[in-house]
C-alpha cells in the first residue's frame, strides 16, 4: 500500500511554472488536485518535492487546500529530496509514490529508489482506482492523518527550541495519553496499525479483524489500546499490545504496536509500563516479548530494551526472533503523571 504520494509542482500540481508566471500565477490542476483530495481522505500522506523557491509550496498549500506532510523545495536532486521526505515521515520508500511530469526526473528517480513507484500526472488522476492506494478499511484516524502530520510539524518546530528536556517538553506539550481494554470498536483501526507499522511493531505480520474480533472477546487475552493527544492535536489511537493472561505465570505479549507519529512522545514507553504494571498486579512473575529482529525494527527493539526488557545474545530463533524477558517481581517502571485509564 502507498502511504504518500510526493508531487511535483510546475506543470504537475500547477497548471504551468511557478516562477515564470510572476505577474499571473498559474492556477491549480483541478484533476491532480481532486485525486490528491481523494487519496488524502483514504489516509495517504501528501507530500512536495520541487525545484522552486519554498515559496512555491506555500502558494500551492494556498490555492490548492492540501494538507502537505512534507515539502522540499530547492535546488537538488528530486532523489535525495525524496529520501529526505521519507526519513522525515519516518515510512520506507517502498511507501512512496512519486508524480512528475518530466521524464528525466521520473527516470532519475526510478533508477535510484527502484522501491519508490513513479507516476506520470496522467497517472497519478487515475491512482485513486489502483489497489495500492484503496486500503480496505478508511478510519478516522486515517482521514485526519494530514491534519496529524501538520500538527506533527508544529510540535517539531516549538520542540527544536524548547530549553528543557524531552520529559519536560511532553509535560510543557499538554501530553495526554490514555491505556486501557480495547473493543469491537476499535478492530478496524486495530488492524490498520497491524498492516502499516513496521519499524514499532513486534510481530512483523498483519492481524486479520476476524483475528482481532477473537482475541478482544477471548478470556485468556487481554488487547490493550493507547490513544495520544497533546496541545496541537489528537491523534486518536496509536498503539496497542495484546497479553496473554497466565496467572502468576509468565506473562507472554506476542504483539506490540505503535504508529511512527507516536515515537518520542512517551507513548511506547507508557505502554510497556503499563503492560509489566498490569501482569505484575495479577501474580505475573516475568514479562516476555516475542520480537521479530529485522533492520526495520530497531526503534522497537531499542524501546523494549529501555523498559528493562532483555534478549539473550545471538538468541534469534529460526524464525527470526528474540524473545525479551524481563522480571516483574523487582521495581516496576513508573507511569508519567499524564498517563490515565482509558474510560
Amino acid at each position: 500500500m502507498i502511504k504518500c504520494v510526493v508531487w511535483d509542482i510546475d506543470n504537475t500540481l500547477l497548471d504551468g511554472v511557478f516562477l515564470e508566471s510572476a505577474a499571473d500565477s498559474p492556477r491549480p490542476d483541478a484533476e491532480l488536485v481532486a485525486a490528491a483530495r481523494e487519496l488524502s481522505g483514504r489516509g495517504i500522506l501528501q507530500a512536495l518535492a520541487s525545484r522552486n523557491p519554498p515559496a512555491a509550496a506555500d502558494y500551492v498549500r494556498e490555492v490548492t487546500g492540501l494538507d502537505f506532510a512534507a515539502t522540499e523545495c530547492g535546488w537538488g536532486s528530486k532523489v535525495a529530496a525524496i529520501e529526505r521526505i521519507a526519513a522525515e515521515l519516518a515510512i520506507g520508500t517502498d511507501a512512496l509514490a512519486f508524480v512528475d511530469d518530466d521524464m528525466l526526473e521520473r527516470a532519475e528517480v526510478a533508477a535510484a529508489l527502484p522501491d519508490v513507484l513513479v507516476l506520470t500526472p496522467e497517472d497519478a488522476a487515475e491512482a485513486a482506482d489502483w489497489p495500492q492506494f484503496s486500503p480496505a478499511v478508511i478510519t478516522a484516524e486515517a482521514r485526519q492523518r494530514g491534519q496529524m502530520y501538520a500538527a506533527r510539524r508544529r510540535r517539531q518546530a516549538e520542540a527544536m527550541t524548547f530549553g528543557g528536556s524531552r520529559a519536560e517538553f511532553l509535560r510543557h506539550a499538554g501530553t495526554r495519553i490514555t491505556i486501557g481494554p480495547g473493543t469491537v470498536a476499535d478492530v478496524p483501526r486495530l488492524h490498520e496499525l497491524s498492516v502499516r507499522t513496521h519499524q514499532l511493531n513486534s510481530a512483523g505480520e498483519p492481524l486479520s479483524e476476524a483475528e482481532l474480533t477473537g482475541l478482544v472477546s477471548s478470556a485468556g487475552h487481554l488487547v490493550v489500546v493507547v490513544t495520544l493527544a497533546d496541545n496541537y492535536g489528537d491523534d486518536g489511537l496509536v498503539g496497542a499490545a495484546i497479553m496473554e493472561r497466565n496467572g502468576a505465570g509468565p506473562w507472554f505479549v506476542p504483539v506490540v504496536m505503535m504508529s511512527c507519529r507516536a515515537l518520542g512522545r512517551g507513548a511506547l514507553d507508557a505502554l510497556l509500563a503499563w503492560l509489566c504494571r498490569c501482569a505484575a498486579d495479577a501474580g505475573g512473575n516475568q514479562l516476555h516479548v516475542p520480537c521479530l529482529v529485522t533492520e526495520r525494527n530497531v526503534p522497537m527493539r531499542l524501546a523494549l530494551a529501555a523498559a528493562g526488557l532483555r534478549a539473550e545474545p545471538a538468541a534469534v530463533a529460526p524464525d527470526g526472533r528474540a524473545v525479551f524477558t524481563r522480571s516483574l517481581t523487582g521495581q516496576l517502571p513508573v507511569l508519567p503523571a499524564f498517563v490515565t485509564d482509558r474510560q
